[in-house]
């Protein structure tokens, strides 16, 4: 027996085109308040996850097994224990370094990922390239030398260490500044970088010489180790950072232009007092018979100078900020009371205090750091910079500074929404 087919058989058309049932829909004061609100970072479209961020991981990963074969060589040239003790004894340099650069980078701070890179490159990649090229012309330092070692040393630590060590740390930073372009602002952002590229190569090298010098004494109470120590632990933790942010400046003035031909250009200009100022450290050794006199006669003042310029530098970040901020002020996004307390070091102090009373410091340290990376984000807008990245970093930071203000709102009056908001 059959059945009658159109009987039996469901409309499924009918049930396709029946309507969706649609959620209940929002009271109108509701509704006109989502509309009101609704934030330019939540508005725009969502961005994918950027390439530059994707590179800069592979990047870590392979510096970091770089880091490893480093980290083998070191132990079979030293031994476990020297390399232990030496090791040690290197982070004690390591730690000064650490917290100078931080205060060097507490105005704008860096990415952490770009951090890490330039440490690991220092640590790895130019230690590498050194030895790599130093084995490759050591005969002909040898040849050169005739068989006098003190021309054979001299040529080796004066001449070669400089124009190779130098060349292999400003690499690297020649390779974030095209890699993480939109983080490179200036040259206060060149020191950090240079700094942390700079670290992690003295820390490897202080690695060498400490266990190196454990090994031919072997004994961590010789005098020698506490001599080699205190020159380069302890009085020039930043000497490899003075040398290197020379290269680090020129590229933080080649961040201003547009062409990538000025970056290579200032690149290697800025190339020449580090390779210079290594030189003067190395050789100094050679012909100094007082050396600590030397070190304070010439080194130190040096040190000094840029410990200035640095102050400088930094001084210029906050003038930036103040006039960029102020921009944003006159078309609504800030009231003008709130730019001297997000654009001065001793502003910042004291609004970070106050949140702090009401337990809120967490939320102004956020509206501080968002305030000072859309000035940034606004100078690479306005000097002809804005094809990375920076138009849509401005429109999220904008969202991103009216959720801030949220939620500070009830500290102080300068701290409500401002009307009738306008990119400048």
């Amino acid at each position: 027996m059959t059945s009658d087919p159109t009987s039996a058989t469901p409309d499924l058309t009918a049930s396709a085109q029946a309507p969706k049932p649609q959620p209940t829909a929002a009271p109108e004061d509701v509704a006109a308040h989502a509309v009101a609100t609704a934030q330019p970072g939540l508005t725009a479209p969502p961005r994918r996850r950027s390439t530059a961020v994707v590179l800069g991981i592979i990047g870590v990963v392979i510096l970091a097994v770089l880091a490893l074969l480093v980290v083998g060589y070191l132990l079979i040239g030293l031994g476990p224990d020297a390399f232990a003790l030496g090791g040690i004894m290197a982070l004690v340099p390591l730690a000064i370094v650490f917290f100078g650069v931080r205060w060097i980078d507490r105005w704008e701070p860096e990415p952490r990922l770009a951090v890490v890179f330039a440490f690991l490159w220092g640590a790895a990649v130019a230690v590498i390239i050194a030895l790599v090229i130093g084995a490759g012309v050591d005969p002909l330092i040898a040849a050169l030398a005739q068989g006098d070692d003190f021309t054979y040393q001299f040529i080796g630590a004066a001449i070669q260490a400089p124009l190779v060590e130098e060349s292999a740390k400003g690499l690297g930073l020649l390779v974030i500044f095209f890699a993480a372009r939109k983080y490179f602002d200036g040259p206060v952002d060149g020191i950090v970088y240079a700094a942390w590229i700079a670290g992690g190569f003295a820390f490897t090298e202080n690695i060498l010489y400490f266990g190196g010098q454990l090994l031919d004494v072997g004994t961590v109470a010789d005098g020698s180790v506490g001599e080699i120590f205190l020159i380069r632990g302890i009085m020039s933790p930043f000497a490899h950072i003075m040398f290197t942010s020379a290269t680090g400046i020129a590229l933080g003035f080649a961040a201003r232009y547009k062409s990538p031909l000025a970056a290579i250009g200032l690149f290697l200009v800025g190339l020449i007092p580090a390779m210079f100022l290594h030189a003067l450290w190395n050789g100094s050794l050679f012909f100094v018979s007082d050396f600590y006199g030397y070190y304070a006669i010439v080194q130190f003042p040096l040190f000094v100078i840029a410990v200035l310029l640095v102050f400088f530098l930094r001084r210029q970040e906050s003038k930036l900020t103040h006039d960029r901020l102020t921009e944003y002020a006159s078309v609504g996004w800030f009231s003008q009371d709130e730019i001297p307390a997000l654009s001065t070091p001793n502003g910042r102090r004291q609004a970070l205090a106050w949140a702090a009373r009401s337990g809120k410091r967490k939320a102004m340290k956020q509206y501080i750091q968002d305030a000072t990376r859309l000035a940034f984000a606004r100078q690479r807008i306005i000097t002809g910079r804005g094809g990375i990245g920076a138009q849509a970093d401005e429109a999220a930071l904008l969202g991103a500074i009216v959720e801030s203000r949220k939620n500070l709102v009830g500290l102080g009056s300068t701290l409500e929404a401002p009307v009738t908001p306008q990119t400048p």
